[in-house]
C-alpha cells in the first residue's frame, strides 16, 4: 500500500524523509543500500516471476485457443479474469519490487512513480475481487442450481463490477504518490510525503485499503463457502432420514460442479494462506511504526515473497483440476518432441526400448525366485 513496508522504503521511512526535508543540513544520514537479504529477495522474485509468467501464460493460451475453450460459458470468463489478474501481479508487481530493491532509490521519474503504484494496487485489488466473484458464482451454483441458465450474463456483470471497483480504489495512488529529492543526500524516492497533513490520515487511508483489499473479500469468501458447506451437510442429513434415497448428498450435485467447487475452494484457501501474514505485518507497522526498526529485514522479504506464491499456485491448481489444460500441455510437449532432430528422437526411442528390455529379465528372475520359494 502507500507505506510499502516491504519495499526499499522500509529502510527509508517517512519519518526520516520528513526530518531530512525539514533539516537540509542533516548530512549524517546514510542512504539505504542493496543488502544481502534484499539480494536474496530479488533472486527469489525473479524465480517466482519466471514460473508465474510461464504457467499463467500457458493457462491463458489454453483458455483462449486450446481445449479450455470448451469450458462452460459461465466458468470460462471467471478463469480468464483470474489469469489476467495474476498476469498483472506477475508483470507489474514482481518486476517493480525486484528493480526497486536493486536501485534502492527511485530513478523512473514522478509520472512512473504514480502510474506504477497505481497499477500495483489495481492488480492486487483485481486479484482479490475476482476471487470474490468466483465464490459468489459457486454459492449460487450450489444453492440455486436452477438459476444456472442466467449465470453467464450474471457473471459478466459481476466481473465488470470487480474490475471497475479495482480501478476506482486504486485511483488515489495517482494523487498521493510522488517523488521527492533530498539534495544534500543525493537521494530520490517515490513516497507519499506531503499527501497527508497528519499521521492519522495516512493510517486511515491504509486501513481503508486494507479493508477493501483483504477484509471484505475474506468475509465474503468465508460466507459463501460456509453456506455451501451447510447446504451439502443439509443434503446429507436429509438423505440419512429418507431410507428410500440411496445417493449421498454430494451425489445430488453434478460431479463437474463439485470438481469446480473443490478447485475454487483450494484457490481461495491459497489466497488466504499466502497473503494473511503479509497483511498482518502491515497492520502491525501501521499502529507500531517503531517496530519497523526492530523487526529483522528478512521477515519483510519472506512474507512478501510468500504472498507472491499465490500468483504461482493458481495455474498449478487449475492444471490439477482441468483435464483440458493437461491435454493442451501434453499436445504442446508432443509438438516440441517432433521438432527435435531425428538423431535426438532416435536416441530417446533407443533409451526407452533399452529400459523396457531391462525390465523383462528382471521380471523373469523374480518369477523364477518365486517358483523356487514355492
Amino acid at each position: 500500500l502507500n507505506s510499502n513496508t516491504a519495499s526499499p522504503l522500509s529502510q527509508c521511512t517517512r519519518t526520516q524523509i520528513r526530518v531530512l526535508m525539514s533539516n537540509k543540513s542533516a548530512l549524517s544520514w546514510q542512504a539505504p543500500t542493496f543488502t544481502r537479504a534484499a539480494q536474496v529477495r530479488v533472486i527469489a522474485t525473479f524465480v517466482l516471476f519466471t514460473f508465474a509468467a510461464t504457467s499463467n501464460l500457458a493457462v491463458l493460451v489454453s483458455v483462449l485457443r486450446g481445449h479450455g475453450r470448451r469450458q462452460s460459458s459461465h466458468i470460462r470468463p471467471l478463469i480468464l479474469s483470474l489469469v489476467l489478474a495474476d498476469l498483472m501481479m506477475t508483470f507489474v508487481v514482481m518486476p517493480l519490487d525486484a528493480v526497486w530493491n536493486i536501485t534502492v532509490q527511485w530513478y523512473a521519474g514522478d509520472a512512473l512513480c504514480k502510474i506504477l503504484c497505481f497499477l500495483k494496487l489495481f492488480a492486487m485489488h483485481s486479484s482479490a475481487f475476482i476471487l470474490v466473484v468466483i465464490s459468489l458464482d459457486r454459492r449460487i451454483a450450489i444453492l440455486h442450481p436452477l438459476s444456472s441458465l442466467d449465470s453467464g450474463r450474471r457473471n459478466k456483470k459481476m466481473l465488470l463490477v470487480a474490475w471497475t471497483a479495482s480501478l476506482l480504489l486504486a485511483t488515489p495512488q495517482l494523487f498521493i504518490f510522488g517523488t521527492i529529492k533530498i539534495e544534500n543526500a543525493d537521494f530520490t524516492q517515490c513516497v507519499t510525503h506531503g499527501s497527508f497533513q497528519h499521521h492519522w490520515q495516512a493510517t486511515l487511508y491504509n486501513m481503508f485499503q486494507f479493508v477493501t483489499l483483504y477484509v471484505i473479500p475474506l468475509l465474503v469468501m468465508i460466507f459463501c463457502y460456509a453456506r455451501i458447506l451447510l447446504e451439502i451437510n443439509h443434503q446429507m442429513k436429509k438423505d440419512k432420514e429418507d431410507s428410500n434415497l440411496r445417493r449421498s448428498g454430494t451425489n445430488k450435485i453434478p460431479k463437474a460442479r463439485m470438481k469446480t467447487l473443490k478447485m475454487t475452494v483450494i484457490i481461495v484457501a491459497s489466497f488466504i494462506i499466502c497473503w494473511t501474514p503479509y497483511y498482518l505485518l502491515g497492520i502491525w507497522y501501521w499502529f507500531c511504526p517503531q517496530m519497523l526498526r526492530h523487526t529483522p529485514e528478512y521477515v519483510n522479504h519472506i512474507l512478501f515473497l510468500f504472498g507472491h506464491l499465490n500468483t504461482c499456485s493458481d495455474p498449478v491448481i487449475y492444471g490439477l483440476y482441468s483435464p483440458s489444460f493437461r491435454a493442451d500441455l501434453t499436445a504442446c510437449l508432443n509438438r516440441r518432441v517432433k521438432r527435435l532432430p531425428k538423431n535426438v528422437v532416435n536416441q530417446l526411442v533407443e533409451v526407452q526400448q533399452q529400459s523396457e528390455h531391462s525390465r523383462v529379465p528382471s521380471r523373469a528372475v523374480a518369477a523364477m525366485d518365486n517358483q523356487n520359494k514355492l
